[in-house]
This record gives structure tokens, C-alpha cells and sequence, in this order.
């Protein structure tokens, strides 16, 4: 981790134009951009929806959007700015949001990774994720994902 001090907030809105571009850049690269600052902006309107910000040194490092359901999760989308990444920015946007999960009664996280991203799913996989599915076409028809799933009861999450 960086020495520079790391915090979590929660989304406002001055914060969708660069998640959406964050978004567009890091994560939906190459499938057309569906997570624009009006959906983000709607994202962190809603109640069942966590959008967070990592803050290091003051400058917004990265951001995760979790949707919650009755008995789940559902890690929508989490990326890191490439200078920050190794820090361990993305390890404690997942344990604040997985954590916010468990305080609502939630025992189970589930997210898609594409599947020709290694880095990412061996992130998810170190964190405790274990690939469950692998689901042809999920993106856009273009490529496929490979779900991952938590049992956050088995291993609670420690807020860093």
C-alpha cells in the first residue's frame, strides 16, 4: 500500500463524468460504453446501489458500484486508475462495499469478469472469489465473462 493516505466515501454526483469515463476507459474498452455519467448519476440515486470513490492523497483513484438484492450482491463494476493500481486501492473498495453488504444481511457477492482478463480475475480469486460460471457472449455478444461468487459469511470482510 501507498503511504499516501487512502479513504472510501460515497459517490456524489460531481463524481459521475469520471466514473463514466473511468468506466469507459478501463473497463468497457472495445464493447461500446453503456455506464455513462447519466446512468452513474442514477446509479448513486438509487437506494438499492452503493457507488463509492477511493481517494489517495485527495485525487480520485478509483470507484465501485455494487447493486444489492434480497439474498445477494452484485459487484457491477470496479476499476482502479493504472497509476494506483498495486496499491491495494482495489482490495479496500471491494472489503468496504463487501462489508456495507454484510451490514445489510447480504451473505453473498457475485460479479462478472471478462474472461480474457487474467489480471482481474486473479484479483477477485486472491480476495476469496471462486469462478463459477463462464457465460458465452455475455458482453454485448462479444466476449464472454466468467462469473465469480463470495460466501462473505465463510470469511467476513476487515474495513480497512
Amino acid at each position: 500500500m501507498s503511504s499516501d493516505p487512502l479513504s472510501i466515501r460515497l459517490a456524489r454526483r460531481g463524481d459521475a463524468a469520471l466514473i463514466a469515463a473511468m468506466s469507459r476507459d478501463l473497463i468497457e474498452s472495445g464493447l461500446g460504453w453503456s455506464w455513462t455519467a447519466g446512468r452513474v448519476l442514477r446509479a448513486i440515486a438509487d437506494r438499492e446501489t452503493n457507488v463509492v470513490v477511493a481517494e489517495v492523497a485527495g485525487q480520485r483513484a478509483g470507484f465501485g458500484i455494487m447493486s444489492y438484492r434480497d439474498e445477494d450482491a452484485h459487484l457491477l463494476l470496479l476499476a482502479v486508475h493504472p497509476a494506483r493500481r498495486r496499491l491495494g486501492v482495489g482490495a479496500a473498495l471491494v472489503t468496504w462495499l463487501e462489508a456495507s453488504a454484510l451490514a445489510a444481511g447480504i451473505g453473498q457477492v457475485l460479479l462478472e469478469a471478462r474472461a480474457g482478463n487474467a489480471g482481474a480475475r486473479a484479483f477477485y480469486r486472491r480476495l476469496g472469489y471462486a469462478e463459477v460460471q463462464r457465460v458465452p457472449g455475455y458482453y454485448q455478444g462479444r466476449e464472454a465473462s466468467v462469473r465469480l461468487a463470495k460466501d462473505l459469511w465463510l470469511e467476513r470482510p476487515t474495513p480497512a
